[in-house]
């Protein structure tokens, strides 16, 4: 039976391209979760892991590192699924914004943007792609709004 990183690992494998390089290893993924500041969550599917993603909590701050969804399971709202989670989990933790950084063309850029991240810097030539050109990286964040107590 798979862990929970074996499954992480898994949808990364399928759902990150090589030439980019952002998949993180094993190892990389094992010490963020050590750290206690670092989160995950998992969506499984009949045939197994769908997607996750990845955070780490700051002071009012929620950084999402990783999010993935498997090229099969693309389209049927699994990435939303994951954002609407991390929000919520986000709040409970004191949260008031997530911040994301992405390499500039990555098409997740719109489903970023429906949720209401905005751009609020960039970084020239930040990343270097597995040809050796580089391409930049673009920070986003979305507001939260405070968490209500229940009752």
């Amino acid at each position: 039976m798979m862990d929970d990183v074996d499954r992480i690992m898994a949808v990364m494998a399928a759902a990150f391209d090589p030439h980019y390089g952002e998949a993180w290893s094993r190892r990389q993924i094992e010490d963020a979760l050590t750290l206690g500041n670092c989160h995950y969550l998992l969506i499984d599917a009949a045939e197994g892991p769908a997607g996750f993603a990845l955070s780490r909590t700051g002071f009012e701050e929620e950084e999402l590192l990783l999010l993935a969804v498997r090229p099969e399971f693309r389209g049927r709202g699994l990435g939303r699924s994951l954002l609407d989670h991390l929000e919520q989990a986000a709040r409970k933790r004191g949260a008031r914004r997530i911040l994301l950084e992405m390499r500039r063309g990555n098409p997740a850029e719109r489903l970023y943007s429906t949720f209401g991240f905005l751009k609020i810097g960039e970084r020239k030539d930040y990343y270097r792609l597995s040809d050796g050109s580089r391409v930049d990286a673009i920070t986003f964040a979305a507001a939260l709004s405070p968490a209500t107590p229940a009752g």
